[in-house]
């Protein structure tokens, strides 16, 4: 529950939010228990907050506050303690309407929560009320191995007449155990390879069929078949990866006629559907199957589990309420999957479209690269930047004078992305306004986050490239707090400009005196910036990884490589594909023809 805890609080900018569970005591009084705070609490009991969770209970349905100083009180705050701020709570059901518990947000200041935040909370404890209801099944499940595993002790006991009965218990442990494992397993999956992956071996596990398969229903009726990228291609995923709800499939028939669809045979199976289908089969040596749909909340059909074997198969009524029960546990697996991909890609999406596009710039040669972290759940606050300035124009080599920028706002969330937002834009508008260095730029834009409350903190490298004669320009930079850019000359090794002054932090009062130090780049050379991503790594030392950045770097730029696959190589061999960060490069060449 703190993961949905933490994402609410993300996903609605919210100071504080609580997951809280619903129990019944003597007499079947109903109470409301926090359960999980975020940030993280070491008390889950804060009596304001439980008040406002048990009011959401007894309204049954969302409750959104914009002012709680000025809100009319229930009977549930009475005696609580006063609070101020905003709050937004919505309720928790479970299977026939239970009600489970209780989703809500806090802000100390009051806000006007809008239609987007309101669907945001929503489909969030849809999810939360999911995996509730996962949980609840898994500890029915384990309640029943214990009732299982008590009355096989009790078997045992009894005489030899009772053989057959603790065999029979035997099976049913095995069937609960399995569906125990189901619930556990597919609880904690957050992706579709990885549902794909966990209900392809609890199924292989105990039914033991030849092939099992996931093809999900998508929004414009078409079938497609989910992959598991770790396991050998099959003819009939490689073959017929997508197709219509109304092709003859029996994995389409399923899904379209919600029911369970059984192919005990191949004469079965050559009675019912059409050749293509039969010939698929007889490739893959499959003589039999068992199609299960999988149960949607918001439509009928999310899809289909099957399974098949290469010899024929009746399922029993076991084997088919086994195979119903884990196609359910698939199914709200696979909605909240859809659910936090479908928001993590939307995410991804803003962050990208605030990256910079970059700048002809006329003598120089830029190339950008952007990668976001590969285990990370939401976007984070790496930026690059590059625009022209508008004074000292070069009119005779038509060189115009450019801003370049690499910054890490603090935090890996949405938060972060919208605050690297707002720097980025404040950053540009100061050296619009003050354009005389990249220092003073900094300073102006310190100043305006301090007045304005934006709390943003981070690091950054701020330079201003000046045109000068012969086809040089003069590097002008300061560094707040960030890792030290690369200038690499051909035939010389990399330097590290290591010249840097303190981070910015709302709490830390803007100064007029942040240093800019000087470099004349000469035609050829390359200057590097970065964020730590690139060579902060768990279990490698810094100075190695900012040793061989400096020697890929001098390398390119003796050989004269492209900066596109310059910067990709280097993201490549010093992060790899599963660097736990984001990563940012921003990386310039000067024209090595030299301007008269």
């Amino acid at each position: 529950m703190d993961r949905f805890a933490r994402l609410a609080a993300r996903v609605l900018a919210a100071s504080e939010a609580v997951v809280a569970v619903t129990t019944r005591g003597p007499g079947g009084t109903l109470s409301v228990e926090p359960v999980e705070y975020w940030p993280p609490r070491l008390s889950k009991t804060e009596p304001a907050r439980a008040a406002l969770c048990r009011h959401v209970v007894r309204a049954g349905e969302l409750v959104m506050v914009d002012d709680l100083a000025a809100w009319d009180d229930g009977p549930d705050l009475v005696g609580a303690p006063a609070t101020g701020g905003a709050f937004a709570g919505v309720p928790l059901f479970g299977e026939q309407g239970v009600l489970l518990g209780v989703l809500a947000v806090y802000d100390s200041a009051v806000r006007s929560w809008d239609a987007g935040n309101q669907k945001d909370l929503e489909d969030l404890a849809d999810a939360a009320a999911a995996e509730l209801r996962l949980r609840a099944s898994a500890a029915q499940a384990h309640q029943e191995r214990l009732g299982a595993e008590l009355a096989q002790q009790e078997a045992e006991k009894a005489t030899g007449q009772a053989r057959q009965g603790v065999q029979d218990l035997r099976i049913r442990l095995g069937r609960s155990e399995l569906l125990l494992r189901a619930a556990e397993l597919l609880a904690n999956t957050s992706g579709l390879e990885e549902v794909r992956r966990t209900v392809s071996e609890l199924v292989s596990g105990d039914l033991k069929p030849a092939y099992v398969g996931l093809v999900l229903r998508g929004e414009d009726d078409m079938m497609r078949r989910s992959v598991d990228p770790g396991s050998t291609p099959v003819a009939l995923e490689e073959q017929v990866p997508l197709y219509a709800l109304t092709a003859s499939w029996p994995t389409a028939q399923a899904a379209r006629e919600n029911r369970v669809v059984s192919v005990p045979d191949r004469q079965s199976l050559i009675e019912g559907y059409d050749p293509q289908t039969v010939a698929v089969f007889d490739e893959m040596n499959l003589a039999s199957a068992v199609c299960v749909p999988l149960p949607g909340t918001r439509r009928p059909t999310l899809g289909t589990l099957v399974a098949a074997w290469d010899e024929a198969h009746e399922t029993d009524v076991h084997e088919r309420a086994v195979l119903t029960v884990i196609a359910g546990y698939t199914a709200l697996a696979v909605e909240r999957a859809l659910h936090l991909d479908e928001r993590i890609s939307v995410a991804r999406q803003l962050q990208q479209a605030m990256l910079t596009d970059l700048p002809e710039a006329a003598g120089l040669e830029l190339a950008a690269l952007y990668r976001p972290a590969a285990s990370e759940d939401m976007v984070g606050g790496d930026w690059y930047d590059a625009y022209p300035l508008l004074a000292g124009y070069d009119a005779e080599a038509g060189r115009q004078p450019l801003a370049v920028t690499v910054g890490d706002v603090t935090g890996h969330n949405m938060h972060a992305a919208t605050l690297m937002g707002q720097a980025r834009s404040m950053l540009r508008q100061a050296d619009i306004e003050r354009a005389n260095s990249p220092a003073e730029a900094v300073a102006s834009f310190e100043r305006a986050n301090r007045h304005l409350h934006t709390e943003i903190s981070g690091t950054l490298v701020h330079a201003h490239l000046l045109p000068r004669p012969h086809g040089t320009w003069l590097l002008r930079w300061t560094n707040a707090g960030h890792p030290p850019p690369l200038l690499a000359r051909p035939g010389h090794e990399a330097e590290l400009l290591t010249e840097h002054g303190r981070l910015i932090h709302p709490g830390i009062r803007p100064r007029a005196d942040r240093h800019v130090d000087e470099r004349l780049l000469e035609p050829g050379d390359v200057l590097l910036l970065y964020t730590d991503g690139l060579v902060e790594h768990r279990g490698v030392d810094l100075d190695d990884s900012l040793g061989q950045a400096a020697l890929l770097l001098s390398q390119a730029a003796t050989d004269n490589a492209p900066l596109d696959q310059v910067i990709a190589t280097l993201a490549d061999t010093l992060a790899g594909a599963r660097h736990g960060d984001d990563i940012v490069l921003l990386a310039l060449r000067v024209a090595t023809q030299r301007v008269r």
